[in-house]
């Protein structure tokens, strides 16, 4: 007979020799490891018994003839660009030297000298003038001949056109100029109120001024060097002194453009 002293001493052995959880969590980590390894064995096997293709990138390159040589055509085309090359440096210096050894000037125009003839208002607002100009072109080359042309001005006061000035082509001589005498004489041009009394105080002051704006076409030959050409803009106020006609002299010289 199985006394009860007997189940609790069977009931207490049974319980020691059952699994904790952690221990069968720590057993089924294990058993898929080990699978886990088991089934990489096989894959290993699989790959060294079946390798696969190694995909490799393939080199490019440039084949020019079918035994593998350059082609006549790309030497020749490489000969050119270097001999342009080479040309264009030689050049380059060429013109650099020469440059320095010459030292081109721009030829410019210039206003040498003014003087009011004659500056006359009357009363019912009109407005008689007489201006003579001297325009020098001037060339400062000291190897080269220079030549002028498309040459025009223009002269104004207070916004109204006096006259135009223009010239034909000519020549100046290396390091030598050439002057352009001009007259300009208006007819009555006539006078707002507002005008008439800066032609009133232009009286009181003793100082009058006139615009004058103008252009030209410059060019000359530099022996090998070739041709240059430059267009010179000339832009200034002229001055003068309406009791005895006097010119104030002023900077007025043309600018390349």
């Amino acid at each position: 007979q199985i006394t009860l002293h007997g189940l609790i001493l069977i009931f207490v052995t049974s319980l020691i020799s059952m699994p904790s959880p952690q221990n069968i969590h720590q057993q089924d980590h294990h058993d898929q490891a080990h699978h886990h390894d088991h089934d990489h064995d096989q894959d290993q096997d699989h790959n060294h018994n079946h390798p696969q293709p190694h995909h490799r990138k393939p080199k490019k390159r440039i084949v020019t003839h079918q035994n593998g040589n350059t082609n006549f055509f790309i030497w020749l085309a490489a000969i050119l660009c270097t001999i342009i090359a080479i040309g264009v440096v030689i050049g380059g210096v060429v013109v650099f030297v020469g440059y320095i050894v010459i030292h081109p000037r721009v030829p410019t125009i210039s206003i040498s000298n003014a003087h009011l003839d004659l500056f006359r208002n009357d009363y019912a607002g009109l407005l008689q003038t007489q201006i003579s100009i001297s325009v020098m072109a001037q060339n400062g080359n000291f190897k080269a001949h220079a030549t002028f042309s498309n040459i025009k001005f223009k002269l104004s006061y207070q916004g109204q056109g006096i006259a135009y000035m223009v010239a034909d082509t000519f020549d100046v001589p290396k390091n030598n100029s050439r002057f352009l005498d001009y007259v300009v004489q208006s007819s009555s041009i006539p006078l707002t109120p507002d005008q008439m009394e800066v032609v009133d105080d232009s009286w009181k002051r003793n100082i009058v001024g006139f615009d004058l704006k103008g252009d030209a076409r410059t060019q000359w030959r530099i022996g090998p060097f070739g041709s240059f050409k430059f267009g010179c803009k000339l832009e200034c106020r002229l001055r003068f002194h309406p009791m005895n006609g006097s010119y104030i002299p002023s900077r007025c010289t043309s600018q390349s453009k």
